[in-house]
């Protein structure tokens, strides 16, 4: 597929977010959102033979940004860099989404000249299919029963109306929901090991202890907007911070499920209404830690 629209010619809703974005003592050159997961796109130009720097760099700026997709663009792929696009795109993750695209100039007659791209590896959207279903029908039963409580919920979710799109689940006790800012997310859990569910916001650990300053100091206004009381920073050894909401919950008695979904997808809603407005789009400050790992 070749287009002279990037997005267009990837299938991806994209949205700028900035140029030039730092990362540590580096520089992703262009972060894109992609607005149906609101998780961020690292793009990658190199005007001339792919090398190895720019794919260790593409590489490393995803994983800080916890990216859904990396695009590099060069003018011309060596055939090793090719074979290595389209072995992450056959290993990863099928939530992780790999391109090679290769940038042309057209020109016709006396015409202004126009960019031209053509996609020369992309995900294989049947080998990441056939990979989920292999790694579904291998997994334990309580990961099973996960998964299926996790679809049923994913379902709800979209079919409210609530949600335009929502990533596929994994068979783990967590499933996230994204609430536009790649630092903090809802993230539901449902545990057999401790007998509950919840809805909670987790906040990395890059922007943990900012974060959580700032949305404290608004404890009243949210807890009024979500209508109950919640648990902030309960867990304070962990890394990363929560503000959470538990109910008890048997998973392995299906009969309470109807219950326990009506519960969850309305406390996801709630949740998203009071936090989102209040993080999306905020670059909040990180922590001394992280800023230490960076300058090193």
């Amino acid at each position: 597929m070749s287009s002279t629209n990037p997005g267009k010619t990837l299938d991806l809703e994209l949205q700028p977010y900035q140029r030039e974005h730092k990362i540590g003592p580096y520089f992703a050159d262009i972060v894109a959102k992609d607005l149906n997961t609101d998780r961020y796109v690292v793009i990658e130009n190199q005007l001339n033979k792919t090398d190895h720097d720019h794919l260790g760099k593409a590489i490393t700026y995803a994983s800080v940004l916890d990216a859904t997709a990396i695009v590099w663009i060069a003018t011309d792929f060596s055939e090793e860099h090719k074979k290595a696009l389209d072995w992450l795109n056959e290993n990863l993750s099928e939530e992780i989404l790999v391109f090679g695209v290769q940038l042309e100039v057209w020109q016709i007659g006396d015409s202004q000249k126009a960019p031209r791209f053509n996609v020369i590896s992309r995900p294989a959207v049947e080998i990441k299919s056939s990979s989920r279903r292999l790694r579904n029908a291998e997994l334990t039963e309580v990961a099973q029963l996960q998964l299926r409580f996790w679809e049923e919920l994913r379902e709800r979710l979209l079919a409210d109306g609530q949600f335009l799109s929502l990533k596929n689940p994994r068979g783990q006790y967590s499933y996230n929901v994204p609430i536009g800012n790649a630092q903090i997310c809802i993230n539901n859990i449902a545990t057999t090991m401790f007998q509950r569910v919840g809805v909670r916001i987790r906040l990395k650990k890059r922007v943990a202890q900012s974060a959580m300053e700032i949305l404290s100091a608004q404890k009243a206004e949210i807890e009024k907007e979500i209508g109950e009381a919640l648990e902030w920073d309960s867990d304070p050894e962990y890394t990363h911070k929560y503000i959470s909401l538990y109910k008890t919950a048997d998973l392995f008695d299906e009969k309470t499920w109807p219950a326990l979904l009506d519960w969850m997808a309305d406390r996801v809603v709630r949740f998203r209404d009071a936090f989102e407005k209040r993080v999306r789009g905020q670059r909040f400050a990180a922590t001394d830690a992280e800023l230490m790992a960076e300058s090193e």
